[in-house]
């Protein structure tokens, strides 16, 4: 973290401009250090700002709290690929976001029995598969709840984002999932102490849920849910996007269907499916064989890199995967797999996922 200057700034400037992440990502990048920008701006809340850093500063001695930028090494490495990522982050417990896989389950808020059913069968099948692995959501009614109590039930580590600061718990009913979530996991969220759950504070949060994952899940999800705001989240980071389905007369399946007729999730029906499509099912014989190709001409080293890479899966890779295994930088890996789509030797499937074409 950075000096206890640098820090106070950067506090007051996130209170400054707590509704416009952007406007305050803009700034520091502009001046370079919170201290910098704080020069040069002209609000007329300034002298207040610089108050409320104190009374942080305050609360996250008293509280324990972790506070992390994009500096440090514990901030969500996926997140920072995120345009619109939190200048600051504030957690609370034994939050590892960067040790193993993240997967954010996500739902709506009225789910059916069956959903919840789905959902905790889902995590737990997970977890015997994948024991890396740490649960994502935001602690609401329904889907995100029973996804992590599954979580907790199975014994993997869950992450709370929360759209409020960290004085509180909301809804105050699963207060004891969130402090169950201590141990291993925690709560995070971009709001200082004292900020209330606003609506608009969920909106933007969701973009956390979204980008510090590997993939999200839908499970259930209302026609104009608001987990379709997640989904599309998901989709501007790249990242994997799945959705379970259910029939067209179901309310709660009806965002789910959307998604997967529209071609912007892939469709699953439990974690076979799931692990199958990221690659993480490391029983599959099929991920260990290596397909025979031609080489094909005018290809740069990055492409051939890729390409002998998206060869040796038959069903394709995910694209935060084809990073992982290449060693390439996410944005190098998105324009050679655009240059490949181009060439027409590589086929984009829905989910962030690419295929040699055979």
């Amino acid at each position: 973290m950075e000096t206890s200057e640098e820090r106070r700034y950067l506090l007051a400037l996130v209170s400054l401009y707590s509704n416009r992440p952007r406007q305050l990502r803009q700034i520091k990048a502009m001046y370079g250090s919170a201290v910098e920008a704080w020069k040069h701006i002209h609000e007329p809340e300034m002298a207040t700002a610089l108050r409320r850093a104190d009374e942080e500063e305050n609360f996250i001695a008293k509280h324990t709290i972790s506070v992390w930028t994009e500096e440090d090494a514990d901030y969500p490495a996926h997140l920072k690929e995120c345009p619109d990522a939190p200048v600051l982050l504030f957690g609370k417990g034994n939050i590892r976001a960067n040790a193993g896989k993240m997967v954010s389950v996500v739902g709506t808020r009225s789910c059916t029995d069956r959903g919840r059913d789905l959902t905790r069968q889902f995590v737990l099948d997970l977890a015997q598969r994948c024991p890396d692995l740490t649960i994502v959501s935001g602690l609401a009614y329904g889907i995100d709840v029973a996804a992590q109590k599954a979580a907790l039930e199975a014994g993997l580590p869950t992450i709370i984002v929360a759209g409020h600061g960290l004085d509180r718990i909301y809804p105050a009913l699963h207060r004891n999932i969130a402090v169950a979530a201590l141990k291993e996991g925690g709560i995070l969220t971009e709001y200082m102490s004292g900020t209330e759950p606003e609506r608009y504070n969920f909106v933007a949060r969701d973009r956390i849920i979204a980008g510090m994952a590997d993939a999200v899940v839908v499970v259930e999800s209302k026609e104009r849910g608001g987990s379709l705001i997640t989904a599309g989240m998901a989709n501007d980071y790249n990242r994997a996007l799945f959705a379970f389905p259910g029939r067209v007369q179901d309310e709660c399946s009806r965002g789910c269907n959307q998604l997967i007729r529209d071609q912007k999730a892939a469709l699953i029906e439990g974690a076979d499916d799931f692990l199958r499509q990221m690659m993480w099912d490391t029983g599959n014989p099929a991920a260990e064989q290596t397909s025979i190709s031609l080489p094909i001409d005018n290809l740069s080293d990055s492409e051939q890199t890729v390409l002998d890479k998206l060869r040796e899966q038959e069903d394709g890779m995910q694209i935060n995967y084809i990073v992982q295994e290449t060693r390439m930088s996410y944005p190098q890996v998105s324009s050679t797999l655009m240059m490949l789509e181009m060439k027409g030797v590589v086929k984009a499937l829905p989910g962030g996922i690419y295929r040699a074409v055979k």
